[in-house]
């Protein structure tokens, strides 16, 4: 059983990554969506946390989240306990971009599941069994 699970496991993050990259060549993601989906994610952060989360040096993200507020997707902040430091957070503008990109990447998976004989209560289960892994733990702090 053990067994079992792991590969079962190791196939969940096969699968998932081969989606999510599936999706992204055959739906244009603008630049800086990763930052857009971990500020989300996260909260509003520091721009050391955002680089650690997407796995990028600082100058990158400052980069991004630069380019991010000129298109007015991403917005400075007050640090919440460091009155010398500060934040950045998703916009309106932001969120309705995040939202519109997520629709058109549900499109897509919702045509590509109408041709396989899964159920929405299958699919359900698959999105339960994901959000139980990626469940944050307590020492994914972002400020």
């Amino acid at each position: 059983m053990t067994d079992d699970l792991s590969t079962l496991s190791s196939d969940l993050v096969v699968l998932a990554a081969r989606l999510t990259r599936a999706v992204r060549r055959e739906i244009e993601h603008p630049a800086g969506v990763r930052t857009l989906s971990l500020l989300d994610e996260m909260g509003p952060s520091g721009v050391t946390a955002l680089a650690a989360a997407d796995r990028c040096s600082q100058p990158t993200m400052t980069a991004t989240v630069k380019a991010l507020r000129e298109q007015g997707l991403v917005e400075r902040r007050p640090h919440p306990t460091d009155g010398r430091a500060h934040v950045v957070a998703l916009s309106d503008a932001g969120r309705a971009d995040l939202a519109r990109i997520r629709r058109a990447n549900a499109d897509l998976v919702t045509a590509r599941l109408a041709d396989t004989h899964h159920t929405a209560e299958e699919v359900a289960t698959a999105v339960a069994v994901l959000r139980d892994v990626l469940r944050p733990t307590p020492q994914e702090d972002t400020l």
